[in-house]
């Protein structure tokens, strides 16, 4: 049954991170139904505020969104109408229709997205470029310009060097030392010290640069390459929310809900 507020549009994220979560929640709270595309083991690390944990955990709520997964990829529409967030395991679009598609993977490059994917197509950061490859990029660089629509050109190039935090850049990340799986000792949300055990990969500790909360840690259900992202170290040690979607998801979110009405319009007055 479809909610009464929820509107028309039918909107497809591909890929449920961190940044694609402040997408489908900018998107659900102005009345728009939300079916979100993931991996079936999905590679986010900030698993607390991503919908992508739906996919292993079957359901996941962030700040009462709740978003669950849908088997039957046909059905989502209908769950998604109904107000929940349907997430669905696809590598590639599904075979409905969907009014907006959101290229909200963030892999810096255009894998696959096309401009004529639907009747307004969106895309995250660097590698598109607006009216070749889809109609409309929305920044996701820290900065002047997070969360801006650009209708020509492009987001801001790939730095390949995470947002500096008090300090701290690319130390930030933690990297798989080896293949395998990660079996962590410490929690999303826990303080830690310079040095300690956070958990291993085969073996192989994986220890905190330095002092600070951990934001995220990849699930231990994911086969690891070495190198992969696997979590990531906030140096801040107080202030931290790591069940609340960051300011810079909640940004790029409302960026994509900008495009969205920006689009509608144009479509009425085309019409009138």
């Amino acid at each position: 049954m479809t909610a009464p507020w929820v509107r028309p549009e039918l909107c497809v994220l591909r890929g449920g991170g961190d940044l694609a979560t402040g997408v489908a929640w900018r998107l659900t709270r102005a009345g728009w139904p939300v079916v979100v595309c993931e991996l079936p083991a999905p590679l986010t690390v900030r698993r607390t505020v991503a919908v992508s944990t739906a996919v292993l955990d079957g359901e996941v709520d962030v700040e009462g969104m709740r978003a669950v997964r849908v088997e039957q990829v046909d059905d989502a529409p209908a769950v998604a109408r109904s107000g929940l967030v349907a997430v669905v395991v696809a590598t590639a679009l599904p075979p409905f229709e969907a009014d907006v598609v959101v290229d909200a993977r963030v892999a810096k490059r255009n894998l696959d997205t096309r401009i004529d994917d639907a009747p307004m197509v969106v895309a995250l950061g660097p590698g598109f470029v607006a009216g070749v490859d889809c109609h409309a990029v929305v920044e996701t660089k820290r900065g002047p310009h997070l969360g801006r629509v650009f209708w020509t050109g492009a987001a801001a190039p790939d730095t390949g060097t995470p947002g500096v935090v008090e300090g701290r850049g690319a130390v930030r990340v933690l990297r798989a030392p080896v293949a395998g799986r990660a079996r962590w000792h410490a929690a999303i949300g826990d303080l830690v010290a310079a040095g300690v055990a956070l958990g291993e990969v085969d073996g192989v500790p994986v220890r905190a640069p330095f002092d600070g909360t951990v934001r995220g840690l990849i699930s231990e259900a994911v086969q690891l390459t070495p190198g992969l992202k696997i979590g990531d170290i906030d140096p801040r040690r107080a202030g931290v929310a790591s069940d609340e979607i960051s300011d810079k998801a909640l940004a790029v979110g409302g960026g994509v809900v900008e495009a969205v009405h920006a689009w509608l319009r144009q479509t009425v007055e085309e019409h009138a």
